[in-house]
């Protein structure tokens, strides 16, 4: 499955990682590492030559909680790093957004994904994907970053999120973006419960049956500190072992904080998925 990127094309005939790169003060596990553009810039080298297929910058924290930020910010934040990045590195940048004017400037700049929390319902968003050539993830969210997390409910939370992703695909195909433009992301952790999120995990394939790449992000989640009872910085191997789990299960893109490691996680996944007659993306 190759999925069209802009001006880049990710192979997806095996998993890739999709390395982190939040640009904020207030992210949950890595805010204000990588404020300076240089930082950032250093920080998306290193990624690629760790292996990451894919380099996503956020400029705005979607932790439980975080309070929203003004478009000019955002934008602040975003341009001058992704500006420095769209054409000096080998593989496509992403950007991590909900706000469609974010997403336009982002594109006009070489953005080659939009990866939107919100699954393009703000007002004008599938517009702009429409009139681009860049991919889009869309994620599923009950609620919003602020509140999200205080009571997620839900009757049968694969078929809710299922049926949300399907609809949100559909807009965008309506809206003339192909499915080779299109990645779906059940959002783990956001508003969900550590049940919820299991049952998600357990489910991945059902998601991945309807032909689109699936990519997850779990890394450093705290579904792995209400597992293992550790701090957001020592989530390492849970961070590994959900992502060798997602593997299995048919996810196509791993979007994680340590690239290496879990570069090397997600090929052993994919060998003995490949190995036991599971079909690749």
């Amino acid at each position: 499955m190759l999925l069209n990127c802009g001006h880049h094309t990710l192979d997806l005939s095996r998993p890739v990682v999709m390395g982190v790169l939040n640009v904020t003060p207030d992210s949950f596990s890595d805010g204000g590492r990588f404020l300076e553009p240089a930082a950032a810039v250093e920080r998306a080298l290193m990624m690629v030559e760790e292996g990451a297929g894919i380099v996503d910058i956020g400029g705005e924290s979607t932790r439980p909680g975080a309070a929203p930020v003004p478009v000019e910010e955002e934008l602040a934040r975003v341009l001058p790093v992704l500006e420095r990045l769209a054409g000096a590195l080998p593989v496509p940048v992403s950007v991590d957004s909900s706000k469609p004017e974010v997403m336009r400037q982002a594109v006009a700049a070489g953005a080659g994904m939009i990866n939107d929390v919100n699954g393009l319902r703000a007002p004008g968003g599938v517009e702009v994907l429409a009139r681009s050539r860049a991919a889009v993830c869309l994620m599923h969210m009950q609620g919003e970053p602020r509140t999200m997390q205080r009571a997620p409910s839900y009757g049968d939370v694969v078929a809710e999120v299922r049926a949300f992703l399907g609809e949100r695909v559909q807009a965008c195909r309506d809206a003339g973006v192909g499915g080779d433009r299109i990645v779906i992301d059940p959002g783990f952790g956001f508003g969900k419960t550590l049940e919820h999120n299991l049952d998600l995990l357990g489910s991945l394939d059902r998601l991945a049956a309807e032909g689109l790449p699936v990519l997850v992000g779990l890394s450093r989640k705290s579904m792995i500190g209400q597992l293992t009872g550790r701090a957001a910085d020592a989530r390492l191997p849970g961070s590994l072992a959900l992502a060798a789990i997602a593997v299995t299960y048919g996810a196509s893109i791993v979007r994680a904080h340590d690239v290496a490691a879990t570069v090397d996680a997600v090929k052993i996944a994919a060998a003995v998925r490949a190995r036991q007659g599971v079909p690749q993306a």
